[in-house]
């Protein structure tokens, strides 16, 4: 795995968190992304995506919401729906190539959720490029 994509997996475990306790506060995930990643850049970079996400939570949703047919984002599996939410951001609102993108996002998917999670979530995605470009 590489060293962003442990970012990645690390500030998916934030947003995770975040939408199972929706009545809490949002706590500052600082401590948890320092405990759990080596570098400077790492904690960087999770922290932008974590609160990118989270600054544009709404936004997001209504994209995918959008880009997902005969799918609300409160239906989806709480996993791919975060997946989703990192993978939109990340490609709406970074540099980060489109493919690298998805492609870190459908492992992101085969890691953590269930069989059919891979190809749900690289086909919202796809959607979601399309609907951006077009």
């Amino acid at each position: 795995m590489s060293r962003r994509s442990r970012a990645r997996e690390v500030a998916l475990q934030v947003l995770f968190q975040d939408d199972l306790n929706p009545a809490d506060p949002l706590p500052d995930a600082t401590p948890f992304l320092e405990l759990r990643l080596s570098s400077a850049n790492l904690i960087d970079l999770a922290t932008k995506l974590v609160v990118g996400v989270r600054c544009k939570r709404s936004e997001l949703d209504e994209m995918l919401q959008n880009a997902a047919d005969n799918w609300t984002v409160s239906r989806m599996a709480v996993t791919d729906r975060n997946v989703l939410r990192l993978g939109a951001f990340e490609l709406l609102h970074t540099d980060t190539p489109d493919r690298v993108v998805v492609d870190e996002a459908v492992e992101l998917a085969k890691r953590f959720g269930s069989a059919q999670s891979a190809p749900f979530v690289n086909g919202i995605l796809d959607q979601l490029f399309k609907e951006q470009n077009s």
